[in-house]
């Protein structure tokens, strides 16, 4: 569930580092470099980039849509081609059968099956469609926060390297223990040295 949905789950992230004075200019630069691109018409493996929250097939953000007051808006699209390692192992194996018959030879060697599967493999992706994924992020540009709305560990893991890539800036989880130090007035951030973990029975 994203943004948008009536419930989601997302993680907190601490942006490392400072906004530029000129943010906006240089964030329309970057997110246009890194916006995402179809790979439905070629044989790629994976696409990463930017789309719109409201609409997976928008990547070109008319009139700044991803800009929300001090909020930055936008949603991580991954298309990947995906073979599954049991259809390549038949089709493989099915190709080196064919292979020994037409050969007739009683097994091959290993480069020769190093090559039926690199040629099996580039065969089967070429036929796979790519399955997209969409994961929003909001980042309040105030606060130098941003929330990420999956808790797959892979998808945060993409995000956090794209987010650098695309903005020069790292990522660091906010565990409750550091949310609780963000939130609570700078009197009271002492207290959070005494706190004890406790069991409930």
């Amino acid at each position: 569930m994203g943004l948008l949905s009536r419930s989601a789950s997302f993680v907190r992230y601490a942006v490392e580092g400072e906004v530029v004075a000129n943010f906006w200019d240089v964030a329309a630069e970057r997110i246009a470099k890194h916006a995402f691109r179809d790979i439905d018409d070629s044989y790629e493996e994976r696409s990463v980039g930017w789309v719109s929250v409201a609409n997976m097939f928008d990547s070109t953000f008319a009139y700044a849509s991803y800009a929300a007051g001090d909020y930055l808006v936008l949603a991580m699209r991954i298309d990947e081609r995906k073979v599954s390692s049991k259809v390549l192992a038949k089709f493989c194996q099915k190709e080196e059968e064919r292979v020994k018959k037409m050969k007739q030879i009683p097994r091959l060697s290993r480069a020769q099956r190093m090559e039926i599967k690199e040629n099996v493999t580039l065969s089967l992706m070429k036929k796979a469609l790519p399955m997209p994924a969409v994961y929003d992020m909001c980042w309040n540009l105030a606060e130098n926060t941003v929330l990420f709305f999956s808790t797959n560990q892979k998808a945060q893991e993409v995000f956090e390297e794209f987010f650098r890539e695309v903005f020069g800036l790292g990522l660091m989880l906010q565990v409750p223990y550091l949310v609780a130090e963000h939130l609570l007035p700078a009197e009271q951030r002492p207290a959070l040295a005494d706190l004890e973990p406790v069991i409930f029975v």
